[in-house]
């Protein structure tokens, strides 16, 4: 099992997936707030595959395989990510290679906060059901998913981050439901963002509207709004082919 020292207590684990095509950027996968490695299933491969590309899936501290949680989040925990962990993760495994950014919910957010700082070899960057401030309707669907936990719906978490699943599960929904996270907000940011953007969200989406991503795209020739119908909160696996097509297309055309 794959596991990168990042120091004390944060040890990554990690899967690469192998190019097709000579000199194209690595694909590093940044998975939601409740998951993992595991729950991005074959889709990872399947888009390496359909552009030629390398890959690179983690593991975030306190997730999966990776180290446990070292204290409590707050309210600045994706900050940490894209600021601290991710820069790290990247510099260690691929030092000297171009890359883009796959990132899923927290992992699109986390992919918009580390694309503001301009990394030079950040090529392009696809959210899917990212956030950049805090809704009602995100607050709501936690809310449902705290229910359904509770009631046992939720016990598949269990496959994917083994005992501490439920550590997992009461660390995202703790953070995002504490009164110091509702102001939480990294509009501000987005404008300093140099690299091509494709942000794509379900249209039934249970934790957020398309305010979402018209706040990413803003009117900027750089970035691409596409909403999906008959899909929530997980584009890659509820249309799975058409994201597949549309990231695709998107990574062809944005990053070489």
């Amino acid at each position: 099992m794959p596991l990168l020292s990042l120091g004390p207590g944060r040890a990554i684990h990690y899967e690469t997936i192998a190019a097709t095509e000579v000199g194209r950027p690595h694909l590093v996968f940044l998975h939601e707030g409740l998951g993992c490695t595991t729950m991005w299933g074959d889709f990872p491969q399947r888009l390496c595959a359909a552009t030629g590309c390398p890959g690179l899936v983690y593991d975030r501290v306190g997730y999966g395989r990776s180290s446990p949680l070292p204290r409590p989040r707050d309210a600045r925990y994706l900050h940490d990510y894209a600021l601290d962990e991710l820069p790290a993760v990247l510099e260690r495994l691929l030092p000297e290679s171009d890359y883009a950014l796959v990132g899923h919910s927290d992992g699109g957010s986390i992919g918009l906060i580390h694309a503001a700082t301009r990394p030079p070899r950040l090529r392009a960057l696809i959210t899917e059901a990212a956030h950049v401030f805090v809704e009602d309707v995100t607050l709501a669907g936690i809310r449902d998913a705290v229910a359904a936990h509770a009631a046992g719906r939720l016990r598949g978490l269990a496959r994917h981050h083994g005992e501490r699943a439920d550590a997992v599960f009461r660390a995202w929904h703790g953070i995002w439901l504490d009164a110091s996270f509702r102001d939480w907000n990294v509009t501000a940011l987005l404008p300093a963002i140099a690299a091509p953007v494709l942000a794509i969200q379900g249209l039934d989406d249970q934790y957020g509207t398309p305010v979402q991503v018209e706040a990413i795209v803003a009117g900027d020739a750089r970035r691409r709004p596409a909403m999906i119908a008959d899909c929530a909160h997980t584009p890659h696996r509820e249309q799975a082919e058409t994201v597949l097509r549309l990231m695709r297309d998107f990574l062809r055309e944005c990053a070489g």
